[in-house]
């Protein structure tokens, strides 16, 4: 596993570089909620992308947890880890990475050190979604021995987390 990927806690600092990773690398679509207007980053979408980061894991009531992906110290992406309503112990995790960084291992090593980060905060259960079309984390979660079950439109899975020491 690549040792040069880290998982910071999103703070106001981070935020303004995950916003510039994401202006530089990624489609708007890949990386929020849609926002009416014009295609690409206008003033607009950048002013939401901000406040979505700020009501959903900055507020002092946070929904989720996210975290700014680095590779050597430069933020490259964001993964989030929300608790499922309903599900206890479960946590919904969600990964985007800029482009530039794709398919060189980055994705690996953050599904890795999330899944640490979702047992570490408790949780017993980490859901995914992907898309039919997504390759790429199809291909990741498979060489994991992560089954995807087709579910309307989407493939999800679920991961169950160890607790408690390993069997020795």
């Amino acid at each position: 596993m690549r040792s040069d990927v880290k998982l910071y806690r999103l703070n106001e600092h981070l935020l303004a570089e995950l916003l510039h990773a994401a202006v530089t690398d990624a489609d708007p679509l890949e990386v929020m909620p849609p926002v009416e207007g014009p295609s690409g980053w206008t003033p607009k979408r950048r002013a939401a992308f901000v406040q979505f980061h700020e009501t959903r894991s900055l507020s002092a009531d946070p929904l989720e947890t996210t975290f700014a992906i680095a590779v050597a110290e430069q933020v490259v992406g964001a993964a989030r880890l929300c608790p499922l309503d309903g599900q206890t112990g479960t946590a919904e995790a969600g990964v985007w990475i800029g482009r530039t960084h794709r398919g060189a291992g980055v994705g690996t090593a953050v599904l890795e050190l999330l899944l640490n980060r979702a047992s570490a905060q408790g949780f017993t259960t980490v859901y995914l979604s992907t898309t039919p079309e997504n390759t790429a984390v199809r291909s990741l979660l498979s060489a994991r021995g992560v089954v995807l079950v087709p579910d309307g439109d989407a493939l999800t899975a679920h991961i169950k987390l160890m607790t408690g020491p390993p069997d020795a």
